[in-house]
């Protein structure tokens, strides 16, 4: 339960006690979302990324909330929250939802309109399985206080104007791009493989590193060696 200091008899619970999300996949792509975000804004301090948590927005009644996928907040401090109170806080600028079966009339209606009302800026609908979204990927941007379908791109990718960054099925995965670099966000297992592949190298490198410079002082002493005989020869010993 989250309870505000000057509410103390109002507890606002932290779980409905269903699981984070429908499937393994579901997860992943959160995971990937989230993490992507956090990392990108991770020197940022008024930048704050979340999900799978309760999001309240009207104060004292613990029935008006949404639980978003992942959402973006600018303008707050980071800090581990178990509940997102809209009145204590600031609207988020960026929502995911990432649609299952159990989800997407939620989705595409009750929550979608709830965060229009509150007025989220851009909100992304993405269904991995593509099962029950056509196209699979959708975004829409606040226009005049409604929602407005975001254009798809020709390769079906999606540019959001709030972080700067374009998003992309990927396989049954989402991958966010820079949008003015085009970099791309690392999954974590990527992350973790270029990790390895970077440790396999260094240790590579050392490896050779140290038989270099176990050859150059072998032939460091055998010149030493071929010194002395040739010394020998020049002045030979008297007898």
């Amino acid at each position: 339960m989250c309870a505000l200091p000057l509410e103390s008899e109002i507890e606002y619970p932290t779980s409905d006690g269903q699981p984070m999300a429908e499937t393994t996949l579901h997860r992943k792509v959160m995971a990937d979302v989230i993490e992507g975000l956090e990392r990108r804004y991770a020197g940022v301090p008024d930048v704050w990324v979340g999900g799978n948590l309760f999001l309240y927005y009207e104060k004292g009644n613990r029935k008006k909330c949404v639980a978003p996928d992942v959402l973006l907040v600018q303008g707050v401090r980071k800090w581990d929250r178990d509940c997102f109170f809209l009145w204590e806080e600031k609207t988020p600028e960026l929502i995911f939802e990432i649609t299952s079966r159990s989800t997407r009339d939620e989705d595409e209606g009750k929550n979608k309109d709830t965060y229009e009302r509150l007025g989220v800026p851009e909100l992304v609908l993405f269904d991995p399985f593509g099962e029950y979204l056509e196209p699979r990927l959708q975004g829409y941007r606040l226009h005049q206080g409604r929602y407005r379908r975001i254009r798809l791109n020709t390769d079906g990718s999606l540019d959001l104007r709030t972080v700067g960054l374009t998003v992309r099925p990927e396989g049954e995965r989402l991958r966010l791009v820079d949008t003015a670099t085009r970099e791309k966000l690392l999954w974590n297992d990527e992350l973790e493989a270029e990790l390895l592949a970077a440790r396999e190298q260094a240790t590579r490198e050392a490896a050779a590193r140290r038989e270099a410079e176990e050859r150059a002082a072998a032939a460091e002493e055998r010149l030493r060696a071929l010194a002395a005989e040739l010394a020998l020869l020049q002045n030979p010993p008297k007898t």
